[in-house]
């Protein structure tokens, strides 16, 4: 048993342990970070270099692709690395660092497409009165919220690791350091934090799946009244957010909202919310926009 003043760090057995399967992994990991970064810099660059900024529906896409370039590092880069090597570890203090990143960014994501997808709502439905209802004290207001609610919902999850006394192995079938892995781990009852990690993860990501699905579902009954091609290029867009939030959101939800414990089918979910979507987010909101 180790303490956690003493524990040096994790290893992490991650999605397999053939060495030419690894490469393979490896070589995919590293094209998803790059297209995901890439993606994300150039679509904020160019939001902040041009007049684009002064429209609130590419101020918040400039705020989530800054925040999916922090995400696609916290979480890309170190996938691809760590399926390089054979041995995968991780310093302890490594690891709780990228559970506050994975916690702070994926927790803005959240937050910040539903901002977004509000936004939306407010210019199909009142577009007479969009810019005085989307006001820039507003813009900065939402934004605020945004990061606040996402530190403070990170540090909460942070403080749930360090009341861990003790852990028995420093092994993680898993593919990264994640609440639920380390939980498991703990020489002690870990019931009670399992359960407030499913209120505190859990409960963010299905509280806003319905906001965001009820303002698309507005939005979509609001087309009936417009020409056939705006109607299919409305639908065309908002089916490809749609997907790209369902991805998101479910992912999660299916991760966090349980008791603390690990599934095999958990590898491949967490593929899914934390590299397939900030490389989706940066081609789905700037290639699906006007």
């Amino acid at each position: 048993m180790e303490t956690r003043n003493n524990m040096t760090g994790f290893v992490l057995l991650g999605l397999t342990q053939n060495p030419k399967l690894q490469k393979v992994i490896f070589a995919v990991f590293l094209v998803v970070y790059i297209v995901s970064i890439v993606g994300s810099v150039l679509t904020l660059v160019t939001i902040t270099a041009s007049p684009l900024l002064g429209c609130p529906m590419y101020f918040f896409l400039s705020h989530l692709s800054f925040t999916d370039a922090y995400y696609s590092s916290v979480n890309n880069l170190k996938l691809a690395v760590d399926s390089f090597h054979k041995t995968k570890t991780s310093p302890f203090n490594e690891c709780i660092t990228q559970i506050f990143g994975e916690q702070l960014f994926g927790g803005t994501d959240v937050i910040l497409l539903t901002v977004m997808a509000y936004d939306r709502y407010v210019v199909i439905r009142k577009p007479l009165h969009y810019t005085t209802i989307m006001n820039w004290q507003l813009c900065w207001l939402l934004i605020g919220v945004v990061w606040v609610r996402s530190f403070l919902h990170a540090t909460i999850q942070i403080l749930f690791i360090f009341r861990l006394p003790s852990y028995g192995l420093n092994v993680i079938d898993h593919l990264m350091c994640d609440l639920n892995p380390l939980l498991n781990l703990a020489c002690t009852d870990t019931h009670t934090l399992g359960l407030f990690v499913a209120a505190n993860s859990g409960f963010l990501r299905l509280l806003h799946f319905p906001l965001f699905m009820g303002s698309y579902v507005v939005i979509v009954r609001s087309l009936r009244t417009h020409s056939l091609e705006a109607r299919h290029k409305a639908l065309s867009t908002c089916v490809s957010h749609i997907t790209a939030v369902i991805i998101f959101l479910v992912a999660c939800i299916f991760v966090y909202l349980r008791p603390a414990a690990t599934f095999p089918i958990d590898k491949a979910v967490t593929v899914f919310y934390a590299m397939i979507t900030p490389m989706l987010n940066p081609l789905i909101y700037t290639l699906r926009n006007a």
